[in-house]
């Protein structure tokens, strides 16, 4: 790992509040791991050894019910790094975690993780301002997913992907693809492009080639449909870019 941690730009945003010593000892301790879509970066039940991060690429995090029914509960966009919590408490993985972009993830150790933690102000800052996002972002999820329609869905699943410090490294275009998009929505790959198409519309984003752009994220964000459009379970679908 180069000392001046250039590779990762934005998705190792985190570094720069280290000390020298401190961004020895990472450049010392962290893995990059290339990964492809299907991987399994995490098991459910397995002991939790990593912070992990993504350098690029996308993620999903899910588990499947005894039943068999499957449940995502986030996307991890670049620059997103997750874990912590799992780390903080000793505990075993409770979620599988899943790529679904080809890309770069950063593996960094509990050990270099716990000693950080007790001995950089900046680094602590940083773990609790994350846990608290967080937490914001899965409360308003749980909501959406309970209370609203398919268009919704969506718009605030986007939005999501675009949060400042959770995914610093997301610019002003998100590289997702329908499929990928309707895994972490729940949704089929048709009604994502109706949904896509329906907020295109509304000036909400704009759809380009390979992702999706965002003029007004404040608006995206606030979305609302007023009604139910018609949600439908996700499947296997035919993953392509946006065209």
């Amino acid at each position: 790992m180069p000392r001046d941690f250039t590779d990762c730009d934005k998705s190792c945003a985190w570094m720069r509040g280290l000390t020298e010593r401190e961004r020895d000892r990472v450049a010392g301790d962290l893995q990059v791991q290339e990964v492809v879509p299907g991987d399994m970066v995490c098991r459910r039940g397995e002991p939790a050894r990593h912070w992990i991060g993504v350098l690029d690429g996308l993620v999903k995090i899910a588990s499947v019910s005894v039943s068999g029914k499957a449940l995502t509960y986030t996307g991890v966009a670049p620059g997103g790094w997750f874990g912590e919590g799992t780390l903080l408490k000793h505990e075993h993985w409770r979620y599988d975690v899943i790529v679904l972009r080809k890309g770069r993830l950063g593996l960094l150790s509990a050990e270099t993780f716990f000693w950080l933690l007790d001995r950089s102000l900046e680094f602590n800052r940083l773990i609790v301002n994350q846990l608290n996002e967080r937490l914001g972002q899965f409360i308003g999820q749980l909501q959406i997913d309970r209370l609203s329609g398919a268009n919704e869905r969506v718009a605030h699943t986007v939005a999501a992907m675009f949060h400042p410090v959770l995914y610093p490294g997301v610019d002003r275009r998100l590289r997702i693809s329908q499929e990928e998009l309707g895994y972490l929505c729940g949704l089929s790959r048709q009604r994502v492009n109706r949904a896509l198409s329906h907020l295109s519309d509304q000036g909400l984003l704009q759809l380009r080639y390979g992702g999706i752009e965002v003029p007004d994220l404040e608006a995206l964000r606030g979305y609302e449909s007023g009604a139910s459009d018609g949600e439908e379970a996700s499947g296997r679908h035919s993953g392509k870019p946006f065209e």
